[in-house]
C-alpha cells in the first residue's frame, strides 16, 4: 500500500520536508566547493580525455563478469 501525504501527521511531514531540504543543501554544498577546486576540474577534464581515448575499463573486464 503506498503512502499518501494525507496519511502523514504534520510533524512527520515536517521532518520528510526538513531531512530532504537538508540533503539537498549538503549537496549543493558539495557540488559547490568540488566545482571551486581547479584540481577536481582538472581531473574531469583528464577523465573525459581518457574516455575519448579509449583509455578505460568496462565493468566486466574488472570483475570478471
Amino acid at each position: 500500500m503506498e503512502t499518501k501525504v494525507k496519511d502523514l501527521t504534520v510533524a512527520e511531514f515536517q521532518s520528510l520536508i526538513s531531512d530532504t531540504m537538508r540533503m539537498t543543501l549538503k549537496d549543493l554544498i558539495e557540488d559547490v566547493s568540488a566545482l571551486s577546486s581547479l584540481e577536481y576540474l582538472k581531473s574531469i577534464e583528464e577523465a573525459r580525455n581518457d574516455y575519448r581515448e579509449g583509455r578505460v575499463k568496462h565493468l566486466e573486464e574488472l570483475f570478471d563478469v
